[in-house]
């Protein structure tokens, strides 16, 4: 699949966002590209040293950035977050619950090995700390602050390899990969994109799952289509949606895709 963004996307001047996993890869380049448009960027990482890094390199190009240490697995470093954002900002426009990890094979274009009836236990409960009850957690915690919001935007860093369409049809790319704790998480992640978003439809604020591709980015791999600037692009058009723009969907691009 190759990038399919290609809007003008709006000024997010004045929004305050946080971008989880921000100090590298997918999540710095959206954190840049949140800068370059106006947004106040909170870069979140579990090594405080390398966030305050990443912000001070945004910082230099000129972009408005801050830092925090966020373990999104830790209940401690959720709760200091929600403080630190309170205290600095009062409310919190923008969610990008981008952090993740992939344990079932050394990169996004290696079948997983073992197959799925060999994944050991701390493989896939490790895998959905991070990847599910990390983001779940961590958005019901700041949901008092995205209710501050005019216009709260929450983008949630799925993959096509939780759509359980792709993984059942032999001609989907991933459908060799079958990689168990991974698919499931991301699969998980979509099932509760559609429920807070049902919860908040008729609010201001819209929730989204998107695929932002297959980067080459250090859990993508360097065979992957698409660069980390193309996947943020994504990412940036669903934290940048209008009022009329959709809810609780799965997107790649202007593609909705099936779950």
């Amino acid at each position: 699949m190759a990038d399919q963004v290609q809007h003008a996307e709006p000024s997010l001047t004045h929004k305050i966002a946080l971008v989880t996993g921000g100090a590298r890869g997918l999540g710095l380049e959206t954190s840049r590209q949140l800068g370059a448009r106006g947004a106040h960027v909170i870069v979140a990482a579990r090594n405080l040293a390398k966030a305050e890094a990443a912000a001070a390199g945004l910082r230099d190009e000129g972009f408005a950035a801050s830092a925090i240490k966020l373990d999104v697995t830790s209940e401690a470093d959720r709760a200091a977050a929600y403080a630190v954002i309170e205290s600095a900002h009062g409310r919190l426009d923008i969610l990008i619950n981008n952090a993740g990890i992939l344990l079932d094979s050394v990169d996004g274009g290696t079948p997983a090995d073992p197959p799925p009836s060999g994944v050991l236990p701390e493989t896939v409960r490790e895998t959905f700390e991070a990847n599910f009850f990390a983001p779940i957690f961590l958005t019901q915690k700041l949901l008092p602050l995205l209710r501050r919001s005019d216009a709260a935007r929450v983008v949630n860093v799925s993959s096509i390899r939780g759509s359980l369409t792709h993984l059942s049809d032999p001609s989907s790319p991933v459908y060799p990969v079958r990689a168990l704790g991974y698919d499931t998480s991301k699969a998980a992640l979509n099932a509760f994109t559609i429920l807070l978003a049902e919860e908040l439809r008729g609010t201001s604020i819209k929730i989204n799952a998107i695929h932002p591709g297959w980067l080459r980015t250090t859990m993508g791999g360097d065979q992957a289509n698409m660069s980390a600037e193309e996947g943020a692009r994504n990412a940036i058009h669903y934290a940048s949606l209008g009022e009329d723009g959709p809810t609780g969907g799965f997107f790649f691009g202007d593609e909705r895709l099936p779950w």
